[in-house]
C-alpha cells in the first residue's frame, strides 16, 4: 500500500512538473531532433537570422540553429527549472555567444527582432499569439510550428507527414 501511495505521489508530481506551464502556453514535450532539423530546413534558417523559440525547453532548437546555420537564437522559457537547464545547456554547447535564454512569459516580452519564430505550443496558444505577431513582427518573418496550425492563416509550406507548418508575415 505504501509503495502504491509513493508511486501515485511521484506520478502526480511528474505530471504537474511536465504540464503546469500548459496554463501559460504549452506543457513540456521536447521536439524530436529530426523534427527540429526539418523545421530549420523548411524555414530556410541561415547566418544572420535571429531565431526565437517561444517556450524553449532545453534550447535544442536554438543550439541546432546556431551550430548548423550560424544563426543567433533567443529562447524564452517560463519554467524556472527548464530555464536553468537551457542556460546550462547553452554554456556547455559552445554556442554561448550566439544563444540567449530569457526567463519569463513570452506574451509580455518583446520579440520584434526575430526573423524566425519556432513554436511547439498548444493550438489555443498559437491563436492568442496571432495579434502579438501582427503587432510586433516585421513583414517577412518566418513562423514555423510543430503540430499546431494557425487557423485562418495561409500556409507558405508544410510537411504534413511531420506536422510542420511554415507561415510568413
Amino acid at each position: 500500500m505504501q509503495l502504491l501511495i509513493i508511486f501515485a505521489v511521484v506520478f502526480v508530481l511528474y505530471v504537474a512538473w511536465k504540464y503546469w506551464t500548459l496554463l501559460f502556453g504549452a506543457g513540456y514535450d521536447p521536439t524530436p531532433m529530426d523534427k527540429v532539423r526539418k523545421m530549420l530546413t523548411i524555414a530556410e534558417v541561415r547566418e544572420g537570422d535571429i531565431v526565437y523559440d517561444l517556450g524553449c525547453g532545453d534550447a535544442r532548437f536554438l543550439i541546432t540553429a546556431a551550430r548548423l546555420y550560424k544563426a543567433r537564437g533567443v529562447g524564452i522559457e517560463l519554467d524556472p527549472f527548464r530555464f536553468f537547464f537551457a542556460w546550462v545547456v547553452k554554456l556547455v554547447s559552445g554556442q554561448r555567444r550566439r544563444v540567449r535564454i530569457r526567463f519569463g512569459n513570452f506574451f509580455g516580452m518583446d520579440i520584434s527582432s526575430a526573423t524566425v519564430i519556432a513554436l511547439f505550443l498548444y493550438g489555443p496558444t498559437n491563436e492568442r499569439l496571432k495579434s502579438k505577431f501582427k503587432r510586433e513582427l516585421r513583414p517577412g518573418t518566418r513562423i514555423v510550428s510543430y503540430i499546431w496550425q494557425f487557423e485562418g492563416w495561409e500556409l507558405l509550406e508544410s510537411l504534413p507527414e511531420d506536422r510542420i507548418y511554415l507561415y510568413k508575415l
